[in-house]
């Protein structure tokens, strides 16, 4: 007797229908796994076996035969444990119910409790894409697959309560996506905290603003960590369709929290300095996202930046370029985006204070030039604005005056943004930093004195290529938030300000 089950499969961010095969024929008893599958998936057996021997099921004694469909294409993890023991119930008779329109997922425990899974929402949309209109996931899954119009998702928690819906004893009710917004009772840290630093927060509302990568550099204390940490603050609302994709990458990684349907808030991740590349990029035998890709329409934060080791932070400079990160492996590559906001942050030196007005830095200038170049030119390049974060004055710490909310910096950050959604409307675009390199002029023309101006700084500064499409993304920016459909030269000037202090720290000794 044959039975046939349907379930999904995940290669990187594309899901695909897995058919799960059981035939039970005459013979020694034995229970075979085929169709690529990995080490979790052959463990299933047992996991399957001693669950339906705890829910009071049989077991069949016979030689089983389970093949997962296409054979060409891995199967990885315990995903495969729900959909293997409907298969052999069928495959028994122990179930009759016709189930060529339903997909099974979920991981099972020895007592028969369904336990949650990675890559529902993936999975969730491609099952509907290919005409399914069922999908049976653990309870935990529930509302991350209940945001797929058309498609009925039923919370699974334990298998015997499976059975009984199927049977039609007691049926299950489908899930409900939930409105409500993630985290709601942690509000964001606030920059009504953050005292002084006018120029440092003006730069990151540019940043927000336009989705720009910035580099903050300054003394131990002045407050650089606490600047880029409320960063997401200010940062714009997302749209769907980038909610759709942030919470398709965090569902691949299983990192959503239970009962959450859709990831509302922008992401901020800020890995420690001992990451490896591949925890940065995404790596392993099936490729899995690394930080780049789960900070996916929100901030990647890197704190110190010169103490992440050089492969770390060179893997970083063409998926900042592109939005896309590419790893390859001998089975495949898979491509995972990673369209990001890069913040950086970084001391002077190896003490902090070199430069520093009060503070006498105690490092030779040897030890600062080998401390500085431990970041790359070409990934300081990637870095459209470089922000001089300096020493707090007491005046400013001992002020009672509250500075402005992040709430009044949004609603400009807002505004800007509005204008580049109606600029970019059908370009595929979603801000000024990913403007590409052939519509650059189009969107950001320069009047005659504009045009010189940025000449002059070109010429002064020795600007690369890179840099100066650079400017131009945060002139452009800066001009959103002015609400000047020209770019004018004090646009011009603000923006070429904010690229100086490579030439300041990095070539001093040239």
């Amino acid at each position: 007797m044959v039975s046939q089950v349907f379930s999904m499969g995940l290669y990187g961010m594309e899901a695909f229908p897995v058919e799960v095969e059981a035939d039970l024929s005459s013979g020694l008893p034995s229970f075979e796994v085929v169709g690529l599958p990995d080490t979790a998936v052959k463990e299933s057996r047992n996991r399957v076996r001693a669950a339906m021997k705890n829910c009071g099921y049989e077991f069949p004694v016979s030689r089983i035969t389970v093949n997962l469909a296409p054979a060409d294409k891995r199967k990885e993890g315990p995903i495969y444990d729900l959909p293997l023991l409907i298969a052999l119930m069928k495959a028994s008779h122990q179930l009759s119910c016709c189930l060529s329109d339903s997909v099974f997922l979920g991981e099972l425990s020895l007592t028969g409790e369904v336990r949650p899974v990675r890559g529902v929402l993936p999975m969730a949309i491609a099952a509907k894409e290919k005409g399914f209109r069922r999908l049976y996931v653990p309870s935990e899954n529930a509302a991350e697959g209940a945001v797929v119009e058309g498609l009925e998702v039923y919370p699974v928690c334990s298998v015997s309560r499976l059975i009984k819906h199927l049977t039609g004893a007691e049926p299950l009710d489908p899930a409900i996506p939930n409105r409500a917004e993630q985290d709601e009772g942690t509000p964001l840290p606030d920059f009504s905290d953050v005292r002084g630093q006018a120029e440092a927060k003006r730069a990151l509302e540019i940043a927000a603003a336009g989705g720009h990568n910035v580099l903050l550099i300054g003394p131990p204390g002045s407050g650089k960590s606490m600047l880029a940490r409320r960063l997401p603050s200010i940062l714009p609302d997302m749209t769907f369709e980038e909610t759709i994709e942030t919470t398709k990458i965090h569902s691949i990684a299983g990192t959503i929290p239970p009962g959450v349907s859709l990831i509302r808030r922008r992401p901020f991740r800020a890995p420690h300095h001992t990451v490896s590349p591949a925890g940065l990029a995404g790596g392993g035998s099936i490729p899995r996202p690394g930080e780049i890709s789960l900070a996916h329409n929100g901030v990647l934060f890197l704190d110190e930046l010169p103490e992440f080791s050089r492969p770390a932070m060179e893997v970083l400079r063409q998926p900042i370029e592109n939005g896309w990160v590419t790893i390859s492996r001998a089975g495949g590559t898979v491509s995972y985006p990673c369209s990001v906001m890069f913040v950086a942050a970084m001391n002077p030196c190896p003490c902090g204070y070199f430069g520093h007005p009060t503070h006498r830095c105690t490092c030779t200038p040897q030890a600062v030039s080998r401390y500085l170049a431990r970041v790359s030119g070409p990934l300081l390049d990637r870095l459209d604005l470089h922000i001089e974060v300096p020493p707090v004055e007491f005046d400013d710490l001992a002020s009672g005056n509250k500075a402005e909310s992040s709430a009044e910096i949004r609603a400009r950050v807002n505004a800007a943004r509005e204008i580049q959604n109606r600029r970019f409307q059908g370009t595929g675009i979603t801000c000024n930093a990913r403007i590409t390199p052939d519509r650059l002029h189009e969107f950001c023309p320069l009047n005659e004195k504009s045009t010189a101006l940025l000449k002059t700084a070109f010429e002064r500064f020795g600007l690369s290529a890179r840099a100066y499409d650079r400017v131009l993304k945060v002139c452009r920016t800066i001009a959103d938030l002015d609400h000047s459909a020209e770019i004018e030269p004090r646009h011009v000037a603000e923006a070429v300000q904010y690229r100086s202090l490579d030439r300041k720290y990095w070539m001093r000794e040239l």
